[in-house]
């Protein structure tokens, strides 16, 4: 008869599969690509079985999930290079239900986060998870990395003084984003620059990712106020018809899906998410790239 400590069935696996989605989302920022690895852990996990118990679940499916995403990532890293124009993680999009609902997603990894994240080595950002937002030992992440202990906190290290330096300034609860939202789109809207710059932080920065798959969208972040202002007033102005706007939430940021056409009617279709401060937008992030807009049930 197997022991308490010897987990042999689907069941157990199932029960640490929440962990496990959670850890493989915050280093590959794809719920898809997450599915994906903790399906491939089960798969090792079955495997592995058969060569005696595992007294430690948890501690072996996290190991092993890690190995998993630092090889997709590695992999992931090559395609990147070659990925025309700027990049935004994949964007998992769910309606914004209103304040009653807000409280389900306290546990959702922060868009400002994954942006950070996502300009790190697969080496720094797999430490970084594993040991700061796990608290996996760094013995066991040197494991995972295939390193030594002292490397694997010096990857650390790094990643912790990359997300400082690169980081946007995000202190605002959902309700708040929204509302500064709202007043960015107004202010849009009106085509007054000078109110929509003030809508803006001194250090706002604005990405958009199309894949290579939509003309004008550039190639390097606009910043600053006034910069950013007039491109999205130019925007509005001259390349896009009719829209439609509904507000959405992108990993717990206030966003808008924004549906329609070009001006020259080609059809449109992007979500344009936030981060914000003290007031003030200090982040713009344009998902355009349809192949990165995970839409759910908003169809």
């Amino acid at each position: 008869m197997p022991s308490p400590t010897a987990p042999t069935t689907a069941d157990e696996f199932e029960a640490e599969r929440p962990h496990l989605i959670a850890l493989a989302y915050r280093m590959l920022s794809s719920r898809a690509e997450a599915e994906d690895a903790v399906q491939e852990a089960w798969l090792r996990y079955d495997r592995a079985r058969d060569g005696g118990p595992i007294h430690d679940l948890r501690g072996w499916l996290t190991t092993v999930t890690g190995r998993i995403c630092l090889d997709v990532l590695k992999s992931a890293r090559v395609s990147r290079e070659a990925y025309p124009g700027q990049w935004l993680p994949a964007y998992a999009v769910s309606p914004d239900l209103g304040p009653d609902a807000r409280a389900e997603m306290s546990d959702q990894v922060g868009l400002a986060l994954l942006i950070v994240l996502e300009k790190l080595t697969p080496e720094q950002r797999v430490a970084l998870v594993l040991h700061d937002a796990f608290g996996v030992p760094f013995e066991d992440v040197a494991s995972v990395l295939g390193t030594t202990e002292s490397t694997a906190r010096q990857h650390a290290s790094r990643a912790r003084r990359a997300a400082g330096q690169g980081g946007v300034r995000h202190s605002a609860g959902l309700a708040e984003q929204r509302e500064v939202l709202n007043a960015f789109l107004a202010a849009a809207n009106s085509g007054d620059v000078q109110a929509l710059a003030a809508v803006l932080a001194p250090d706002v920065v604005a990405i958009g990712d199309g894949g290579g798959l939509i003309p004008g969208v550039g190639t390097r972040p606009v910043l600053g106020p006034d910069r950013v202002a007039r491109f999205y007033l130019g925007i509005l102005s001259g390349r896009v018809g009719e829209v439609a706007v509904e507000p959405v939430v992108v990993s717990g940021a206030a966003a808008v899906l924004v549906r329609g056409t070009y001006a020259d009617g080609r059809p449109l279709l992007s979500v344009l998410a936030v981060t914000v401060d003290d007031g003030r937008i200090t982040g713009l992030f344009n998902q355009l790239n349809p192949d990165k807009l995970l839409l759910g049930d908003l169809g």
